[in-house]
């Protein structure tokens, strides 16, 4: 599994399959059935714009997409499959997010494979340690997360209330649960 960093041409793309696997909106490929992790209940409208998502690249950069046909230089290639962000937040610690997979293709194990290639990829990096955010009420996810070696820190963090850039919060009691994996 290649992942290579993000382009423009790749950005309308990204933001379609962010919010088709995060907010089951969108349509991708002409595939309309959204994710089997939404946050149905939890947060809705968009979780990502092409605004938000210029503006989150200006402080982190590498976001990496899979294709199953590469890239020319410079271009976008075959159908964006999955997108990781990966975000290097000290000596030997990645911050892993945004793991999506095409929800067409989900049933083939692809999002176990994106998380090895992740990991694998901030290894490479020097990476020791990663670490991630699920969003409170996601417990099928975070199992998932577990089964994967993941575990939960015990710490969470707030919620971004107020912050529309994220979509709209259903709930007044959404945090984020701190999970890590040493590598």
């Amino acid at each position: 599994m290649l992942l290579e960093r993000v382009v423009e041409a790749d950005y309308a793309a990204v933001v379609e399959l962010a919010n088709l696997a995060y907010r089951g909106t969108g349509k991708q490929d002409g595939q309309a059935d959204a994710s089997w992790n939404v946050e149905t209940g939890l947060v809705e409208g968009p979780r990502l714009t092409e605004a938000s998502l210029r503006e989150e690249l200006e402080e982190k950069p590498e976001l990496l997409v899979w294709r199953e046909e590469p890239a020319e230089p410079g271009g976008a290639g075959g159908p964006l499959m999955g997108t990781v962000w990966m975000q290097r937040r000290e000596e030997g610690v990645w911050y892993l997010g945004l793991l999506t997979v095409r929800p067409d293709v989900q049933d083939r194990k692809l999002g176990r494979t994106l998380l090895a290639a992740a990991e694998s990829w901030a290894r490479e990096r020097g990476g020791r340690r990663i670490t991630m955010t699920v969003l409170s009420g996601r417990d099928v996810l975070m199992a998932w997360y577990e089964r994967r070696g993941y575990r939960k820190t015990g710490e969470t963090q707030p919620y971004p209330y107020g912050d529309g850039r994220v979509g709209r919060p259903l709930r007044d009691d959404l945090h984020f649960v701190v999970m890590d994996k040493d590598l």
